[in-house]
């Protein structure tokens, strides 16, 4: 069965955001989660490249503009409520700003410990600057 998309059919915050969740499609982990608006989508569609709403700058960024490691859209999907999306890319290098393959690197212990999952793919201070942001 085949649909008609259109951009506006997503259910955003208040702020006008929707979640994308970012899985790698080679390895099905899932590398990132950020967040969209309309524009942002338009962009992703329109480049094959993922696009995103910085919260905190208040401006977009595309993924791997700064470091090289982008991300190539191979599939978008939206759930049932309309309000996140999963999109899976063929992630280049590593997504996550700490220089890791994903953002969820840190695994929590029953003891209450912290373990460093996976081995650092980059120096985050040689490709961002001082503090590695």
């Amino acid at each position: 069965m085949f649909l008609a998309f259109d951009v506006d059919s997503l259910k955003y915050d208040a702020a006008g955001l929707i979640p994308a969740v970012v899985q790698d499609v080679r390895t099905n982990a899932v590398v990132m989660v950020a967040y969209m608006n309309k524009e942002a989508v338009k962009r992703t569609l329109e480049s094959g490249e993922t696009w995103f709403w910085s919260r905190s700058r208040q401006q977009f960024w595309h993924k791997g503009e700064t470091s090289g490691n982008v991300q190539k859209i191979k599939e978008i999907f939206y759930d049932c409520d309309r309000d996140t999306l999963l999109v899976r890319v063929e992630q280049k290098g590593a997504a996550c700003h700490e220089g890791y393959f994903s953002c969820f690197h840190y695994r929590i212990l029953p003891d209450g410990g912290v373990q460093v999952v996976g081995e650092r793919k980059f120096d985050p201070a040689k490709v961002y600057g001082k503090n590695g942001i």
